[in-house]
């Protein structure tokens, strides 16, 4: 990882005595970087200077609900009582995941849940006759090779 190297560098100038303005300077980060570390370096040693894992809050459902899951959408949204068209959209992923797995999610939430399952946005392969304004040139449908067609 780039950015855990750069600090293990920063500390090893600190030791060195270099100041960290000029650390900053030779390992061309901000100044105001360099002197956070050079703080967090002086009060816990390079162990203080080590990632601390991904930003952000952890995933609410284990790896084995990230498997049941996909399972449930390649059953297609009418196994879980969507009939009207067979057509997986954001709010009933989240509803699907609240049902199966007692777990709240947002629409957005569910939309990071499934780029981390490897789906990606999709485009209709061809032009709506009419369209709606408001949904604008958004991406309509998340597709993955094997799995359904998920529209936001």
């Amino acid at each position: 990882m780039r950015r855990e190297s750069v600090r293990v560098q920063a500390a090893e100038l600190f030791e060195q005595e270099v100041k960290p303005a000029e650390g900053a300077r030779r390992l061309r980060v901000s100044a105001k970087s360099a002197y956070q570390w050079h703080q967090l370096w002086r009060d816990g040693g390079v162990q203080a200077l080590a990632s601390r894992g991904p930003a952000g809050s952890r995933c609410r459902l284990s790896p084995r609900c990230l498997e049941k899951l996909a399972a449930y959408l390649d059953e297609g949204p009418a196994a879980h009582g969507w009939v009207e068209d067979q057509v997986w959209t954001a709010s009933r992923v989240v509803t699907l995941i609240g049902r199966k797995f007692h777990v709240s999610y947002s629409v957005s939430g569910a939309t990071r849940l499934m780029h981390r399952l490897g789906f990606s946005p999709q485009v209709p392969a061809r032009r709506v006759a009419e369209r709606d304004e408001q949904a604008g040139s958004r991406p309509l449908g998340w597709c993955i090779a094997g799995h359904s067609v998920i529209r936001l």
